[in-house]
């Protein structure tokens, strides 16, 4: 079979991208995604993602992790998702999707995507930590020399020895202003250091506010793969919150499978 891809990539974090809307692809097939994502056998990913019909919205989007596995939420994989279906003629500047947490609405100008993520009721604290779900599970720990942070082993201490099976991604922070912050992230799934994660970089910024780190509704984070931004209202929770950034179509392909 020979499939027609695109890659994308949102601040680093990239994606093998599949119009899917004629349902050809077999998405039972883990090895397969798993082997289009492999970065010496095959396209080289982060994750796959699908664009497929849906019979409300304008579109849906169906995520997979670099394993083949499908997954949560990925924040950046919306946002590059968004780009491609204005590349496909789809929409035009602005859409509403699903996804796998529901409904996103989403506009895009100049190349820069405003994502709507999910609403978050609830920040657990933890000793040395805290624990959100923005779409997808996230642990955010404030370190130290993050730039010198084993990020790949502490990451998978943390995401197995205290998330256990299912896991967590665990993201590393690192202030630098008052509504500014690095952050590193291992995501499972990936079971790795990626450049760059949408919904932990949500989940940073909402962590932070909520502990007091910054009292600003508007964050900047700086990732491995470069910036986003993150605002969001702060009443009763967090609501309408968006995750804010570029995402770039990398080069068109195709993989005999």
């Amino acid at each position: 079979m020979q499939i027609t891809f695109f890659k994308y990539q949102g601040t680093g974090n990239d994606f093998v991208m599949i119009d899917n809307r004629n349902l050809i692809f077999p998405k039972e097939n883990t090895a397969l995604v798993a082997s289009l994502c492999n970065r010496k056998f095959g396209v080289g990913a982060d994750g796959l993602i699908l664009l497929e019909n849906d019979n409300e919205l304008d579109f849906k989007m169906v995520y997979f992790n670099s394993d083949g596995n499908t997954s949560t939420m990925c924040g950046n994989g919306g946002r590059c998702l968004v780009s491609f279906a204005q590349f496909l003629g789809i929409i035009e500047n602005e859409c509403t999707f699903n996804a796998i947490d529901g409904k996103h609405t989403a506009t895009i100008e100049n190349g820069i995507v405003s994502l709507q993520m999910m609403d978050v009721s609830e920040v657990k604290t933890k000793p040395n930590s805290f624990f959100l779900d923005t779409g997808s599970p996230h642990h955010v720990q404030l370190v130290e020399n993050l730039k010198d942070f084993n990020v790949q082993k502490e990451g998978a201490k943390l995401r197995y020895g205290v998330y256990g099976e299912s896991g967590s991604n665990i993201n590393f922070v690192e202030q630098r202003t008052d509504a500014s912050f690095a952050v590193r992230t291992y995501e499972r799934g990936v079971e790795d250091e990626t450049l760059s994660c949408g919904t932990g970089v949500t989940a940073v910024a909402i962590a932070m506010h909520n502990a007091g780190k910054t009292n600003q509704n508007q964050v900047h984070i700086e990732t491995e793969g470069g910036p986003l931004a993150v605002h969001f209202e702060s009443v009763n929770g967090y609501k309408n919150v968006h995750l804010v950034g570029p995402a770039k179509q990398v080069f068109k392909g195709e993989i005999e499978c």
